[in-house]
């Protein structure tokens, strides 16, 4: 998308200012439109702001080189989609790496029914063309042996899977999003039974 790369180039205050029309024209309205397109079937959706926190970070531009749009469906766990400079991708998973949520997880991963349940919709996704977009431990997680059966699953700290999404225009972009989203249905949900309260 063109005023991502032009936002690369010049990620300034000055810049974003001589431009904010352009971000609202092209990227926030269209945003709002997507997620007005797909609220009834997925939920209200979160947009994300443009300006970045910078205060515990080397990097001190002061925006955002994305925009992004989530729906949570459960504490921890959602779908996701984000347009850039080079790329629109939708995504799901489990995102949160905070202790309780993490081990509610990784005690469904652990567990010889539903564990290997997590496996076939991980390796069907996969196979359908998601890339895995998660964070791994590199050895075994607290409680956990290296033998386990499912050692790889266990070692994922955030697990989600993503696809690219090509289309023109806000109905077309809404319509791929909505399809990827329910290709991803069922790891949502995998992860919605042992996150919610």
């Amino acid at each position: 998308m063109s005023f991502y790369r032009d936002l690369e180039e010049d990620n300034s205050r000055e810049w974003w200012l001589a431009n904010k029309a352009r971000y609202e024209r092209d990227v926030r309205d269209p945003f709002r439109a997507v997620a007005a397109l797909l609220a009834d079937e997925f939920g209200e959706a979160k947009l994300f702001r443009p300006n970045r926190d910078v205060r515990f970070s080397a990097d001190k531009s002061p925006y955002k080189t994305h925009q992004g749009l989530f729906v949570q469906v459960a504490p921890a766990c959602g779908f996701y989609c984000e347009v850039n400079s080079a790329e629109a991708i939708a995504v799901g998973g489990f995102y949160e790496a905070r202790s309780e949520a993490l081990a509610r997880v990784r005690a469904g991963m652990a567990d010889d029914e539903s564990g290997p349940v997590l496996e076939a919709l991980l390796s069907e996704l996969t196979g359908a063309g998601w890339l895995n977009s998660s964070e791994q431990l590199r050895t075994a997680p607290r409680g956990y042996t290296r033998d386990h059966p499912r050692i790889e699953l266990l070692r994922f700290k955030t697990l989600g899977v993503e696809r690219e999404i090509v289309a023109e225009g806000v109905d077309e972009f809404a319509a791929e999003v909505a399809q990827a989203w329910r290709s991803v249905a069922a790891l949502i949900d995998w992860f919605a039974v042992r996150l919610r309260d």
